[in-house]
């Protein structure tokens, strides 16, 4: 099978410039594929008035020099709303043992403001005031540079103002729809 032919059915009508029914299919399409990269899993949060965190798996290093990171967040999240306030987001990379905070801040039905995180262990972010989750892999705070139009997503760029990392644990990773632990040595990969 060619390049050509294998990427044909991804590709939307190259004549048809409107959204139609077949968006949806090459939506559903997208989603299975983009299943298929293995991401870490981050709870993304802001502190202050408008404190929230939500679950997130796009985020990624942007350079080191400087020191830039980006998070995608759709527009109509409440958390979008509180990165555009405060200016600011911490990230919290999560362990494989904290795959219920996972879950915890991708379900809806939260508390919402600063008391959804009245169960959970954190510290303010020394910059930010973002809540850093307690036994994450790593932190990062950042102060919001520029946001970024990406379709029904702001991109928004940080600018690094502190990172720090934990012990050396297995990761919590997401793939196919579910929950992993990554493989390090001395601790075998297994479903989360």
């Amino acid at each position: 099978m060619s390049g050509e032919q294998l990427l044909a059915p991804l590709r939307r009508d190259q004549a048809e410039s409107t959204s139609g029914p077949g968006d949806e299919m090459v939506s559903a399409s997208l989603r299975e594929v983009l299943s298929k990269l293995a991401t870490g899993v981050t709870v993304l949060t802001t502190g202050g008035e408008r404190g929230h965190g939500m679950t997130a798996n796009a985020f990624c290093s942007v350079s080191l020099d400087p020191p830039l990171a980006l998070c995608c967040v759709a527009r109509p999240a409440r958390i979008h709303e509180a990165i555009l306030s405060t200016r600011s987001f911490g990230v919290s990379l999560l362990a494989a043992d904290q795959q219920h905070l996972a879950k915890y801040f991708a379900d809806r039905t939260r508390p919402q403001g600063m008391a959804q995180f009245d169960g959970v262990d954190w510290v303010p972010g020394p910059q930010t005031g973002a809540p850093l989750l307690v036994g994450s892999l790593a932190w990062v705070e950042c102060g919001l540079t520029e946001v970024y139009h990406g379709g029904d997503h702001s991109i928004f760029l940080g600018e690094v103002l502190t990172s720090s990392r934990g012990t050396d644990r297995a990761a919590l990773l997401f793939f196919s729809g579910a929950y992993h632990r990554l493989a390090t040595p001395g601790n075998p990969a297994e479903p989360a």
